[in-house]
């Protein structure tokens, strides 16, 4: 499976949480943190996703995604540990780990494979 076909719905399930945080609760944390990262997340699949058709990799967007992912792992792992509160920091918390490992596992493994194509 290739970086940017989890990469992309999850910058949009970030984008989409940080706006029901902000409309719902009135959070600028949450719109921020959320758009802002979910936004850099989409850029950094479209990035992925644009080498990946010149038969490339882009491991400036696969160490991007590394970055972005742990860092929401970091930082919702802690506020769950402060709050005890499963939704949002601790579902998001948990599936940010689950993306670092597999980017982490992408970046052992090379990248994205491109298969070699007959012509």
């Amino acid at each position: 499976m290739h970086d940017f076909c989890f990469t992309i719905p999850y910058g949009l399930i970030l984008v989409g949480g940080g706006i029901f945080g902000y409309l719902r609760k009135g959070s600028t944390a949450s719109l921020a943190g959320g758009v802002g990262i979910g936004l850099v997340l989409i850029l950094a699949g479209y990035l992925s996703l644009g080498a990946f058709k010149k038969k490339k990799n882009s491991y400036l967007a696969l160490i991007l995604e590394t970055v972005c992912a742990t860092a929401l792992t970091w930082v919702m792992g802690q506020r769950y540990l402060q709050t005890s509160k499963i939704m949002p920091a601790g579902v998001v918390a948990g599936i940010s780990s689950l993306m670092t490992l597999f980017y982490l596992y992408k970046l052992a493994t090379g990248g994205n494979h491109i298969s070699p194509k007959a012509e």
